[in-house]
């Protein structure tokens, strides 16, 4: 039998690893300066946990703005639960890391995807597709948001 390396398998973890840490320093100590994440999900993931109005309007995927204002940051091992203000109604998320499919901080140009057997054929279909930011006064704002490629950054 021939044994390989699953260096995709081993690197998502990494990388899951990785959004751990950074949201369990936020969740102790508050957004650092002008850090924000763009976090886009699968909303279709067993364990994804959201309102059914919210599920009903992503059924796929749905990417939320942290930022200027949540509350509530939890997270665990598998995944982080946090409450966001849609409009005037704050609801309550719970993302599984492995429902994350893009995690991007563009105020320092950071960005991760996930790939997937069924995303690589789509790979750039969603690229600049409208973002919804909910800000400090409750109203939603149509941002254009852009997936940063760590391919961008190799040489």
């Amino acid at each position: 039998m021939t044994r390989s390396i699953d260096y995709g398998t081993l690197m998502h973890r990494a990388m899951r690893g990785l959004i751990q840490e950074v949201l369990t320093d936020v969740a102790e100590n508050g957004l650092p300066g002008a850090h924000h994440f763009f976090i886009t999900f699968d909303t279709t993931h067993p364990d994804a946990e959201l309102a059914d109005w919210l599920r009903e309007r992503y059924p796929s995927e749905m990417t939320v703005v942290m930022q200027h204002w949540f509350e509530a940051l939890e997270v665990s091992d598998d995944g982080f639960g946090v409450t966001l203000n849609f409009g005037e109604a704050p609801e309550r998320l719970y993302v599984p890391y492995e429902a994350i499919r893009t995690f991007v901080d563009p105020s320092v140009e950071f960005g991760l995807r996930f790939e997937t057997q069924d995303s690589d054929d789509d790979e750039d279909e969603d690229d600049g597709a409208p973002l919804e930011e909910i800000d400090d006064a409750g109203g939603a704002q149509e941002e254009t948001g852009e997936v940063v490629s760590l391919d961008k950054f190799r040489k």
